[in-house]
């Protein structure tokens, strides 16, 4: 990671990025302990970190971290918008706009992305996060095994 540091006397910014590499989807990954990682580097005892992946077929999300419901959510995900539905979005055919030489079908990720979102916001509080008993930070694939990047931003002071 290389963190970029932007300081005032009284305040502290840093940014630090990470990969994530993932093997299905969907898919739970837990960052919880990167991004404290990243959070104590940071210096900020008092703060907020902003947690954000800039993929639209990946999403950071914060929940628990438990085997039954990690199954329970990726199979909601799975319902509520099914790879196999048609989307216009896989419509080779019809589709003109933002297209790559190695474009998928993968408008059912996209479909739920819009519902999960790109970022999380955590408070720092004494140089941690300041998450709930059970709560993780989760990044979230919905498309399909690759690299993904995340960015943490910490904002607060020393």
């Amino acid at each position: 990671m290389n963190p970029t540091w932007t300081s005032t006397p009284k305040s502290l910014c840093h940014r630090a990025k990470f990969q994530v590499v993932t093997e299905r989807a969907p898919q739970f990954i837990d960052i919880t302990e990167e991004v404290q990682r990243v959070v104590q580097a940071s210096g900020v005892r008092e703060g907020l970190a902003l947690v954000f992946c800039r993929h639209t077929t990946a999403a950071v999300r914060i929940n628990e971290n438990e085997p039954l419901l990690i199954a329970d959510m990726e199979e909601f995900l799975k319902r509520i918008a099914p790879r196999d539905l048609y989307y216009r979005h896989n419509d080779f055919e019809i589709r003109t706009h933002n297209m790559t030489p190695e474009e998928s079908p993968n408008g059912h990720a996209h479909c739920q992305h819009l519902l999960l979102g790109a970022s999380e916001a955590i408070p720092v509080e004494h140089g941690r996060l300041c998450l709930g008993s059970w709560q993780r930070l989760f990044l979230v694939e919905l498309d399909r095994p690759r690299e993904r990047e995340v960015t943490v931003q910490i904002f607060g002071h020393g």
